[in-house]
């Protein structure tokens, strides 16, 4: 019979897979494109993100995955209100736009936004935003997953929703 091995052997094992292998596998997971933004004392701010999904739905929370060495980290950091705007099957430009190296000027002047209950820009014409504070911060590697409790939900009807997959954009309509 074999030994299972002991559990400081497992912590110390390498690696199983190198970081090109993992982002190749994951560019094969579909993932809803959004545009994460915040308002408040860090400043207004936002970018495009894939790394986001559903954790629970009482209380309503979802998370979303920020790089500590992204320009946008310390708005974000010092910022208790965000909005997770799911973009729609026409928005690729803007999600370019909020991906870039662009002004933060620059990046809201590319659409129209309102304010919701939490102080956060909403994007206008969103398939679906998601009006949240964030309710508990976790780090882990390069990123910091930020927990979300949803305080407002707005969505469009009949608008096709953008996800990346295989490392472009696809539209997606319902039937």
């Amino acid at each position: 019979m074999k030994s299972q091995p002991q559990l400081r052997e497992v912590l110390t094992m390498p690696p199983l897979v190198d970081k090109q292998s993992f982002r190749n596998a994951m560019s094969t997971l579909a993932a809803a494109v959004n545009v994460v933004t915040t308002d408040g004392p860090g400043g207004r701010a936002g970018f495009t993100a894939t790394a986001v999904c559903s954790v629970c739905d009482e209380p309503p929370t979802l998370l979303v995955c920020l790089n500590r060495g992204a320009s946008v980290y310390d708005a974000f950091r010092q910022n208790d209100s965000i909005c997770v705007n799911t973009l729609a099957d026409h928005q690729s430009d803007l999600s370019n736009l909020f991906g870039s190296k662009t002004t933060m000027e620059q990046r809201f002047s590319g659409a129209t936004w309102s304010t919701a209950v939490t102080g956060a820009p909403v994007l206008e014409e969103a398939l679906v935003s998601f009006d949240c504070t964030v309710s508990k911060r976790v780090s882990v590697g390069t990123h910091d997953i930020l927990f979300c409790e949803v305080a407002n939900v707005r969505h469009q009807d009949d608008i096709g929703g953008l996800v990346y997959f295989d490392r472009g954009y696809h539209r997606l309509r319902s039937e």
